[in-house]
């Protein structure tokens, strides 16, 4: 493991670390206007959200790394305390990055990167039509974070009214990950999409009392199988099978027909339970995996 403190790497070196690291980040991308009118939109990854009532958001239009300037989302929220922020979804991406091109004040980016201007309920700068997802917003406050290059400013945004696309939503209403598409930023020029194989759920322990890792087996938490994300599905439940529960799934012909084959080698018994199990837990069927493992140390049946 390399140990990095800030002050050994220079302020870009820190910043790629930082950057590469945390991540994949959500994309703030913000439409504000200055005193006079003027249009900007940009992207911002330093982003998320941070309360739901009041509904806040906040993002940070950094000063520049390499020359300490600042940017025009920053002068304008200063001026025009007001923005919207719209989520990023993969059919938008590249419009979104040509977006963050460093035209000079009184550039439309609208225009720049073909995004269709629609006015705003509650604020002054406008909407992006093509976004599936955006926030009105005021400003709270800005709250800056240092003088030198670097240094993050937080826009503090109070939402007054979404605007969500039907298209994404499921059947309850609800917004849908897979339709949302969403791009979230890495380091450098990387992105990652929230879609296909890179969505998966994990059941929340709000309401349940999982038992823990520390309570499985020391077996299966000792095992070269299983990994760690396998050990801790296994422990958020809030019991184990029942005696009679493990000695019935015992009696099945796959469990029969495995001790008849291992029976003289105990250790690829074991090897061979937990790769059943592993194999359920990658199914979702964290019962199944419980029944399979219970298995090594219940006896003969």
């Amino acid at each position: 493991m390399k140990t990095i403190y800030p002050k050994d790497l220079s302020t870009p070196e820190f910043h790629a670390l930082l950057q590469g690291a945390i991540a994949p980040r959500p994309i703030a991308f913000a439409s504000t206007v200055d005193q006079a009118g003027n249009v900007n939109l940009s992207p911002f990854s330093f982003f998320n959200l941070f309360s739901t009532n009041p509904a806040i958001l906040i993002f940070s239009p950094s000063r520049r790394v390499r020359d300490n300037t600042t940017k025009h989302t920053l002068e304008n929220v200063l001026e025009v305390p007001e923005v919207v922020i719209h989520v990023v979804h993969f059919g938008m991406v590249e419009q979104m990055s040509l977006a963050s091109t460093e035209y000079a004040k009184g550039v439309n980016e609208f225009e720049k990167a073909g995004f269709t201007q629609v006015k705003s309920n509650e604020v002054k700068p406008p909407r992006i039509k093509e976004a599936h997802v955006s926030f009105e917003c005021k400003v709270n406050e800005v709250k800056s974070l240092g003088s030198e290059g670097g240094a993050g400013n937080l826009v503090i945004c109070e939402v007054l009214v979404a605007h969500v696309n039907e298209a994404i939503l499921d059947e309850a209403g609800v917004i849908d990950p897979r339709k949302l598409d969403a791009v979230a930023r890495l380091g450098g020029n990387w992105y990652s999409r929230a879609s296909g194989a890179s969505l998966f759920q994990i059941p929340k322990p709000l309401r349940t009392l999982g038992i823990g890792i520390d309570q499985l087996p020391l077996a299966v938490r000792n095992s070269s199988i299983l990994s760690g994300n396998n050990l801790g599905r296994l422990g958020n439940v809030e019991e184990i099978p029942s005696e009679e529960q493990i000695a019935i799934f015992g009696k099945s012909d796959e469990i029969q027909e495995m001790r008849v084959r291992f029976q003289h080698d105990q250790d690829s018994m074991v090897d061979h339970l937990h790769l059943l199990a592993k194999e359920a837990l990658d199914e979702d069927d964290v019962e199944r995996a419980w029944l399979i493992l219970m298995q090594e140390g219940f006896g003969d049946q």
